[in-house]
């Protein structure tokens, strides 16, 4: 092995810090950190690194010669093997402290803002069962555990129906129960793998390219619909049809059913006819009195009762008095443009994707709301004179970016438009933060607040009002 990646061990080592990624911390007797993915800090470990780098290492707790005050029991069996809930084992109210900590650090570290006083971070009622979307993957050859592999015994079935183990895109854990989504989320797929076996519908081989059953995607609501889509490899009406037909019988609260087949090597829907083969083609969410149609393709937040909430303080914090015109950038299904443009003159949202503003426009249609217009358009290109001159003059920019943040481009338009206000809605503090640096010339922060919108992980959204310095 490479000096650069020798194994060391290193003992009695107290892990001090949460980091980024849901790792934890601790300090090398070299004084370079060492990230854990399995420790809780205030645990004292033995330490065995398999990486490391000019700076630090990367490592894993062997040892636990104390366990921390902060630890609390995991309630999921497959705590530690499926990658979905790191922070599981860390009591509830430590964790909304690391993501507030970790938030506040990367926009004055990172951004090096002046920050107000922070309001502390929303965290969610719900701290389980609070997602209502979850995708499955079929596997014929399931994960086998450490202790399965040695064991003598007979493994049984090795069909598997859950989640891909981190890192590794043709293993799957077969999951028991899932504290995610609420039921009938686990009696559904605990059923379709049940009858899936007893019938002899094949699971599917990643590696090989064969097997019918690919994928099943759960989408729940807080309107009470349920929708199910099987995701099959090839088309075999008799066995499709002999599994939607069970699916439909035993579970009559789906009102949703639809399925795709799939003969590609990749297992993504968004280039694939999506056939709706019981009940409607969409399933509703609703907040405030506004519907949103939800078909199985679009992208809606994943915890509705805490969307809820983010979209009230994005709300609060334009602080509009009816009289204003709002931009909306990356406005997706348009969800935030329309539960803002009752208490705005008008609202203009903007997203690069035709698919997500045809559904926003028949959301705002469905919702009888007149005083919005959403266009598609690159968000680096979209904004130039024309287009302010056409659409008007925004007094608030509200903007919710993917994970990388905005353009440097987009920025700067921004800053050439120069709105009163602007709300940054981020779910990467850390690219809010390089973002919000490039605007401290000229805008200050004056309010930041974090919300959770995903307990048992180390993810955090955090929206920030700028006002003109």
């Amino acid at each position: 092995m490479s000096r650069r990646n020798r194994k060391q061990v290193f003992t009695n080592v107290e892990v001090i810090d949460a980091g980024a990624k849901g790792k934890t911390v601790a300090k090398a007797p070299d004084g370079k950190v060492i990230f854990l993915p399995n420790a809780v800090p205030g645990d004292v470990v033995d330490i065995q690194t398999f990486k490391k780098r000019k700076a630090y290492y990367e490592g894993k707790a062997t040892v636990f010669h104390k366990l921390s005050d902060k630890r609390t029991e995991p309630v999921c069996e497959h705590f530690g093997t499926c990658g979905g809930c790191k922070w599981q084992h860390m009591d509830y109210k430590y964790q909304l402290e690391y993501k507030q900590n970790e938030v506040v650090n990367n926009l004055t570290r990172i951004g090096h803002i002046e920050l107000p006083k922070v309001t502390p971070i929303l965290g969610s009622e719900k701290q389980y069962f609070y997602r209502n979307k979850m995708e499955f993957s079929f596997s014929d050859s399931r994960w086998l555990t450490i202790e399965e592999i040695k064991s003598d015994e007979d493994l049984g079935d090795k069909n598997a129906l859950g989640f891909h183990i981190p890192g590794m895109w043709d293993k799957i854990l077969d999951v028991k129960k899932c504290h995610l989504q609420e039921d009938p989320s686990n009696a559904i797929r605990n059923a379709v793998k049940q009858f899936a076996i007893e019938n002899g519908l094949a699971f599917f081989n990643t590696r090989n390219q064969n097997g019918l059953l690919r994928t099943m995607t759960i989408r729940t609501s807080t309107t009470g619909d349920i929708m199910v889509l099987i995701q099959f490899y090839k088309d075999d009406k008799i066995k499709r049809e002999l599994l939607l037909d069970f699916l439909a019988e035993t579970f009559p609260e789906i009102t949703s059913l639809q399925y795709v087949i799939n003969e590609k090597a990749n297992d993504t829907i968004y280039d694939q006819e999506v056939v709706c083969y019981k009940g409607k083609d969409h399933i509703f969410e609703e907040m405030e009195g506004l519907r949103f149609k939800i078909n199985a393709k679009s992208f809606y937040q994943t915890n509705s009762e805490q969307a809820y909430e983010l979209y009230k303080i994005t709300r609060d914090f334009a602080g509009l008095s009816g009289n204003e015109l709002v931009y909306d950038l990356y406005t997706g299904t348009g969800t935030i443009a329309q539960f803002v443009s009752k208490r705005a003159e008008k609202v203009v949202g903007v997203e690069s994707v035709p698919d997500a503003i045809i559904a926003a426009k028949e959301n705002a249609q469905l919702n009888n709301i007149t005083n919005v217009e959403f266009f598609v358009g690159d968000m680096k290109q979209v904004f130039n004179s024309k287009f302010i001159e056409t659409h008007g003059q925004p007094d608030v920019i509200i903007t919710d970016p993917p994970r990388d943040g905005m353009h440097k481009d987009v920025v700067e338009q921004i800053l050439n438009i120069a709105p009163t206000k602007i709300i940054y809605v981020s779910c990467n503090s850390a690219t809010q933060a390089r973002d919000l640096a490039l605007m401290d010339a000229v805008y200050k922060v004056t309010k930041t607040q974090a919300v959770d919108m995903f307990p048992q992980t180390h993810h955090v959204e955090n929206v920030v009002l700028l006002e003109k310095r």
